[in-house]
């Protein structure tokens, strides 16, 4: 039983639900051999385009060694390939294939599942509500640098 003093720590309250809802999506993503790095990955690629490793783990505040095993993960299951730079050779970009653009439409549904278990008591007016405060207080800390959220470095705006 949660102790009723913490429940008025707004900090606690979503470290408590982050947990909840990391459990219900690491539980979806593992059952397509998948973890949330990969999700990450892909996403960050069909939204943005094709980009370079270097960039890559620099946005997402990730290891280049750690961001390279991810990749090999998604270009073995055939969803991102790794292609020289139209614009510079000797850059490789990481780009989604048209599998990988498949594969994110079913953990997409595999995501609004999650948000559906994890979100059940609210309405749907609440739901937005949530989603935009969330959104707020994000925005906020990714401005703030890497203690905050995602880190984007001059390297990365390059890009």
């Amino acid at each position: 039983m949660t102790p009723p003093s913490v429940l008025n720590l707004s900090a606690y309250l979503m470290y408590a639900t982050g947990k909840a809802a990391r459990r219900t999506l690491s539980d979806k993503l593992a059952a397509r051999g998948l973890r949330l790095w990969h999700l990450t990955v892909l996403t960050l690629v069909a939204d943005l385009g094709p980009q370079p490793k270097g960039v890559l783990a620099a946005r997402l505040d990730m290891n280049a060694a750690d961001l390279a095993r991810v990749v090999k993960d998604l270009a073995d299951a055939g969803q991102v390939d790794c292609v020289r730079s139209l614009t510079d050779r000797r850059r490789v970009d990481v780009r989604i294939t048209p599998q990988g653009r498949t594969a994110l439409d079913h953990l997409n549904a595999d995501i609004a599942s999650a948000d559906d278990d994890l979100l059940t008591p609210l309405s749907e007016s609440e739901r937005e509500q949530l989603a935009a405060l969330l959104r707020r207080v994000h925005a906020h800390h990714e401005e703030r640098g890497p203690a905050g959220g995602f880190r984007v470095t001059a390297q990365a705006r390059q890009v």
